[in-house]
């Protein structure tokens, strides 16, 4: 089974360590967060001064990083040696050879981002057998899985959150856990303890108007309520680096693609539903009034219709790239026909 990152904190808070960290993955989140745990919690201050090493993919070679994490503690039990950005080091290959007979007193961590290891190769097949060696995959985390890993980072920092407010936070900053995470914790600053994290906070303290968002926007079009979809892009139009039109046009192509799914599923119970469209349970009844709305032929239309803003968007086929005219004219479009 593969390890979670909590199961890695779990241990290091133990202070059960490992000769060798290989994080790896997509995803770089989990990534700097473990490594930024080592780096400030394995060695004590005194210690550091002698027995920690950072350095980085650039600057370093795999024989340099080798020569490291061969080196004896100094005054202490471990030497800590941190390779960042590790994906960038030359004939990593060569590491090899250190990671099957690692010198006990030597916690060497490699944070090697953005990149996947073929499981076909020798690397990653000595790494995921060696019992000296904590092997983690830090894996992208997709759209539809944003507003779990959100309830559970609230739940972390002592808060509760609702679902609509998980919801809002998705669709306004993506799938960027780094980002996410700061706005988080830039939050949970001003809220006391245990409060759960609501609408009105998250427009106070991270400026998402709770009113003029994509998921307003959404409900609006799943209601065919030309009035409030009409207002909604007109703020949008008023704060386009809050709401820029790319992406208003890739929420609005995944939210009808999902009432899509919901006209094959209507007759499974609401969780099976939330569960296969990827939206919490409090959320189904929206999709189910969207598909009362919109047959299936008519939902195939509105999402060539939102293809086409996305290429105007991009600037196919259109000379201003930044107007929201296009939007406006396919939503009254799409509630009116």
């Amino acid at each position: 089974m593969a390890l979670r990152a909590s199961d890695i904190f779990d241990a290091l808070k133990k202070k059960n360590y490992s000769p060798v960290y290989f994080f790896y993955g997509e995803e770089p989140f989990y990534i700097d967060e473990l490594t930024g745990y080592i780096e400030k919690n394995v060695l004590d201050d005194a210690s550091k001064e002698f027995n920690q090493s950072v350095v980085y993919g650039l600057d370093v070679t795999a024989r340099d990083v080798v020569d490291l994490s061969h080196r004896f503690p100094m005054m202490g039990n471990y030497q800590l040696v941190i390779v960042k950005e590790a994906q960038n080091i030359q004939n990593f290959d060569a590491l090899l050879a250190y990671f099957e007979k690692p010198l006990e007193s030597t916690i060497l961590v490699i944070n090697y981002k953005y990149r996947k290891l073929d499981k076909r190769k020798m690397l990653y097949k000595k790494l995921s057998k060696s019992k000296e060696v904590v092997l983690f995959e830090s894996t992208r985390v997709y759209d539809n899985k944003v507003p779990a890993w959100i309830s559970e980072r609230v739940h972390l920092l002592g808060h509760t959150i609702t679902p609509k407010s998980e919801m809002m936070l998705a669709e306004y900053l993506g799938t960027d856990l780094a980002r996410i995470n700061n706005e988080l914790n830039k939050l949970a600053i001003n809220l006391q303890p245990g409060q759960a994290i609501t609408e009105d906070l998250i427009e106070r303290y991270i400026g998402i108007s709770k009113d003029f968002n994509v998921f307003e926007l959404q409900n609006a079009l799943g209601k065919r309520d030309i009035y409030h979809a009409l207002r909604i892009i007109q703020y949008f139009e008023a704060n386009p680096k809050q709401n820029p039109l790319q992406m208003v046009n890739v929420l609005l192509y995944a939210f009808f693609m999902k009432v899509l799914l919901y006209h094959q599923l209507k007759n499974e119970s609401k969780n099976t539903i939330a569960s296969k469209i990827g939206v919490s349970p409090y959320f189904v009844d929206g999709y189910r009034r969207a598909a009362q709305n919109y047959s299936p032929d008519k939902i195939k239309e509105i999402i060539s219709g939102i293809r086409q803003l996305d290429l105007k968007s991009k600037g196919l086929g259109a000379t201003d790239t930044s107007s929201y005219g296009p939007l406006t004219e396919w939503m009254f479009k799409t509630i009116s026909n």
